[in-house]
């Protein structure tokens, strides 16, 4: 099998997966049917959860300085991010997103064929076999898994036979950039939905409306400024005059939530998985840290030391943080619709945002997630994703962030002499970090897996090797 992993789209999921795979040995191939990347400079959010994965990966210096957002929403009740310790809004085009995560997973190894559509697929037991069509004809291949990062109308998910869960009101929104717009600054909830126009800081304008259950105009039909125009009427009931745009693209759908992650050899990643109103770039962040879970997950089923169930932990935890995803946009779309019997809730909630912890909740629920790894008795930290924090070590100052830069699990022993047990049955998987203690971690020693999360937490070496065990297989031979 010379592509051990297909990856079927290649947006920054599906390129971000393949990155992960490739830094740790393992060969992919990306199949995406645009033949070129996005040619509009659409804007991602990047949460600082998002922040920390791409830092560990070396990703923000390829990405470089980005622009800071300084305001969060939560149904377009606006949070105050001043109080929260780390998060921050990085905002970063689509295009450049794509294009460095093409560029540094093709030099990890990917394969990544652009022009290429996956047009069918069958798996058995021992790998898959995927039809693709692509500029010289049709063609097969072979490889171990299929992963779909097809996007909201997954074909993989289609064929696996994964159905998806529907619910609440649809959502019909356009948004463009514009050279100039003859209006202010605003980003609020009227009557017929939501209306922004947002200053980029170079000149240019980005307006969007987002409407609740109305028809959109047929996909196979561009955008452009007269309907964006005849939308803010309908919202504002106003009229607002733009000229060409830039860029301008429509966005319509339901909240959905596939079934499962996991069929067989086959997963799904991103929009494939969960697909919901695009509020706060949450989707882009969500879609992103599927390709990191899963990612160290493959690796070690490849490579052959992963545990009896690993695989199938990336649906428990990623269905779980898609459903927090799905259900915080439900949230925010009943704040918002029909504005004439939500502004007594409203209201209500501008009150309750004031309170720190309420604030600090929203601005996190779909990105900070804690996975359901945590035994009774174990510290708080476990199940969370380890903080950014600076150790010292007998060789100097270093940060867990560093530590994780190898992609590979990390014990970090900040316990000053306790006895953690034999660990050298597990090396090229799990690195050792030894360094002072430190009141950000608040842990006498922690493991970290490979995609940044607390799995275990303490001083005992039996509860330990229990951890390893679990999470990283059985040990090698000394």
């Amino acid at each position: 099998m010379n592509h051990p992993v297909i990856i079927a789209g290649g947006g920054p999921v599906g390129l971000l997966l393949a990155f992960d795979l490739g830094r740790a040995g393992v060969p992919s191939v990306v199949l995406e049917e645009r033949a070129e990347h996005h040619s509009n400079e659409h804007v991602g959010t990047f949460h600082s959860r998002l922040v920390d994965v791409f830092t560990e990966r070396g990703l923000m210096d390829e990405l470089g300085e980005q622009p800071k957002w300084p305001a969060l929403h939560f149904g377009m009740v606006w949070l105050d991010l001043s109080k929260l310790e780390s998060e921050y809004n990085l905002l970063v085009s689509q295009t450049q997103i794509e294009r460095t995560l093409q560029e540094q997973a093709s030099k990890a190894g990917a394969d990544v064929r652009r022009g290429h559509r996956v047009t069918g697929y069958s798996q058995d037991e021992s790998g898959v076999n995927v039809q693709v069509n692509g500029p010289d004809g049709e063609y097969e291949l072979r490889g171990e898994y299929l992963v779909g990062a097809d996007g909201r109308d997954s074909l993989v998910r289609e064929l696996a036979g994964i159905g998806v869960t529907r619910k609440g009101k649809s959502w019909y929104g356009i948004l463009g950039d514009f050279a100039s717009y003859d209006g202010e600054f605003e980003a609020g909830v009227r009557k017929g939905g939501v209306f922004g126009a947002l200053p980029e800081g170079t000149g240019r304008w980005r307006l969007q409306t987002v409407e609740f259950d109305r028809d959109a105009p047929d996909e196979s039909v561009p955008p452009t400024s007269a309907e964006l125009m005849e939308n803010i009427k309908r919202v504002t009931g106003e009229d607002k005059h733009v000229g060409d745009p830039l860029w301008i693209r429509r966005y319509v759908g339901t909240t959905q939530l596939a079934e499962r992650y996991r069929e067989g050899r086959v997963f799904l990643v991103g929009e494939a998985a969960h697909h919901y109103v695009p509020t706060a770039s949450h989707g882009l962040n969500t879609g992103l840290n599927d390709a990191v879970n899963l990612a160290w997950k493959l690796t070690a089923a490849m490579q052959g030391w992963a545990p009896e169930g690993l695989l199938d932990s990336y649906h428990t935890e990623r269905h779980l943080a898609g459903f927090r995803a799905c259900q915080a946009a439900q949230a925010q779309m009943a704040l918002i619709h029909p504005l004439d019997k939500v502004e007594a809730l409203r209201e209500v909630f501008e009150e309750l945002v004031k309170v720190d912890e309420v604030n600090s909740k929203l601005a996190t629920w779909s990105t900070d997630i804690e996975y359901p790894v945590r035994a009774e008795g174990d510290l708080p930290i476990v199940g969370h994703r380890v903080p950014h924090v600076a150790l010292k070590t007998a060789d100097g100052e270093t940060s867990t962030g560093e530590a994780l830069s190898a992609g590979r699990g990390v014990l970090f022993d900040l316990s000053q002499g306790a006895e953690l047990g034999d660990l050298a049955g597990w090396q090229g998987r799990v690195d050792v970090v030894r360094a002072q203690p430190t009141e950000d971690l608040n842990a006498p020693a922690l493991l970290v897996r490979p995609d940044g999360w607390v799995v275990w937490a303490g001083d005992d070496a039996e509860s330990l090797s229990t951890a390893l065990h679990t999470w990283f297989g059985e040990p090698s031979a000394n």
